[in-house]
């Protein structure tokens, strides 16, 4: 219970906890955001980790000096492809077969793993690239397409084009608007609306399959 509380109060607050990565770690803060989104694309029982508004949060404080964009936004590309590229081969390596009471099994959360499956063989290879901007399927589509054993050249060009799309916008995004007046004075709420349009595709999606039914 404690540990979510503070995971949300991290994602909900992450403007305030990078003053304090880069007040106390300086150049390493750089270190410490490639581990983060690395860990949250490349670790099957870390969705939970902030992607976006980590992404959005950090181009606000390049604007304002605190980091240096392009290389920001390298970081963050290079941690993408890369999480997403060790997810790929560890989905690879032990498959969708997961004993659910198992301690792997317990850790993943099988429903959303059904609905990445789910989704990815309804999109296919784009769901690479749509599942960049979409929370915790962001994390299980690599897994599942390297459970379905899908070819590495077709999924690292996904991948990669993926990656490069989800840093560009969502860090320019913050670096161009994070730090206009009405948006830095409400930047919680900012970033409650930018994880719920994140999470609005996989809501209608639901919403979709429940009338189907």
């Amino acid at each position: 219970m404690v540990i979510i509380q503070g995971l949300i109060s991290f994602i909900l607050h992450i403007d305030e906890h990078l003053v304090d990565i880069i007040q106390n770690f300086g150049v390493w803060s750089y270190a410490i955001l490639f581990l983060i989104v690395f860990i949250e694309t490349g670790v099957v029982v870390f969705p939970f980790l902030p992607g976006d508004s980590l992404l959005f949060a950090s181009g606000a404080f390049a604007a304002s000096g605190a980091f240096q964009l392009g290389l920001l936004m390298l970081v963050f590309f290079v941690a993408a492809v890369l999480g997403d590229t060790m997810n790929y081969q560890i989905g690879k390596k032990v498959g969708t077969s997961i004993p659910p009471n198992s301690l792997l099994g317990k850790w993943i959360n099988q429903d959303k793993l059904h609905k990445s499956q789910e989704f990815f063989n309804k999109h296919g290879g784009k769901t690479i690239v749509i599942a960049r901007f979409m929370p915790f399927i962001r994390t299980f589509a690599p897994f599942v397409a390297g459970a379905s054993k899908m070819n590495y050249r077709y999924f690292i060009t996904y991948n990669i084009a993926g990656a490069a799309l989800w840093v560009t916008l969502a860090t320019l995004l913050g670096y161009f608007f994070g730090n206009i007046p009405i948006v830095k004075d409400n930047f919680s709420t900012v970033l409650l609306l930018i994880i719920f349009v994140s999470i609005l595709p996989g809501i209608i999606s639901v919403l979709k399959s429940r009338f189907k039914k």
